[in-house]
């Protein structure tokens, strides 16, 4: 659970041990089940302690024992890092991918709001928005072919920038004009039919690249310049009202707010969604 619910009085042993107990397990199989979560976890020292000489993240540990101790053929996990602080949410984070792959005949459903979660975590997604699944699949699939503007935006730190377009050009490749005028080529197909239409095209920050040719996919100016050491986040304004659009270039950049910038990307890194949100690429 996203609280632990552990009980407050017994130690981490007798929490463990309590479902087992009420099924009617005899002594030596809690004993040894209880002794094998606890090694799993790395809770053999703290077998004798109460809950609140422990840790969030031990605390967290105690729960998953927990339910381990029980041989269960499905978890559910329902945000169980939500409670913890940064270091400690990487740090068992961690702990749980180890443990999903020592118990490989396991299922886990894991519930979170946190896409670095999902990320590194799963094996499949299933991304749920408004009581309806928008997409379902691995995570390197969401995240390369968003089914939707939603998925686009949800998969990916920081968000995808979207750009309102329209289609100027169908076929093999599709050819938008984006705001301000300037005209780009996609490599997505498109029916003759959707000449003419609203559009949203996609970039996602990290697939942005700073160009002075004259084959750029958009310019802008610099309204906020992020350096982060390892890499150097822009914030550019003139595109979208209200958003700027964010590239993410690696390392550090002699770049001052102000400055107008011109940017490019892999052609095969674009998207493009028609005016329901939906991708070009699924249809």
């Amino acid at each position: 659970f996203q609280s632990y619910a552990l009980y407050p009085h017994m130690t981490v042993y007798d929490n463990m041990a309590f479902g087992m107990r009420i099924a009617g397990e005899s002594k030596e199989e809690i004993d040894r089940r209880v002794r094998s979560a606890g090694e799993i976890l790395q809770l053999t020292k703290y077998l004798d302690r109460l809950p609140k000489a422990l840790s969030g993240g031990q605390r967290q540990r105690v729960a998953i024992g927990r339910a381990i101790c029980r041989n269960p053929k499905v978890f559910l996990f329902d945000e169980p890092l939500s409670n913890l602080d940064a270091a400690l949410r990487v740090a068992t984070r961690i702990e749980i991918a180890k443990l999903n792959e020592q118990m490989a005949d396991t299922t886990m459903i894991y519930v979170t709001h946190d896409q670095v979660e999902a990320m590194t975590l799963a094996d499949r997604i299933v991304v749920l928005s408004a009581g309806h699944i928008e997409q379902v699949g691995p995570p390197l699939e969401l995240y390369e072919r968003p089914a939707n503007l939603f998925v686009a935006r949800f998969i990916g730190s920081p968000a995808m920038n979207i750009i309102p377009a329209k289609i100027t050009a169908a076929g093999a490749a599709t050819s938008v004009e984006l705001t301000g005028g300037r005209v780009s080529s996609v490599d997505i197909p498109t029916a003759a039919s959707e000449v003419g239409k609203t559009a949203s095209f996609g970039v996602r920050p990290e697939d942005l690249q700073i160009t002075t040719g004259e084959d750029f996919l958009f310019e802008g100016t610099v309204s906020i310049v992020e350096a982060l050491g390892e890499v150097t986040l822009l914030y550019i304004d003139g595109l979208v009202a209200n958003e700027p659009i964010i590239a993410k270039i690696p390392g550090i950049l002699d770049v001052k707010r102000g400055e107008k910038v011109r940017f490019t990307a892999d052609k095969t890194k674009l998207h493009l969604f028609n005016a329901a949100g939906q991708s070009y690429r699924a249809g």
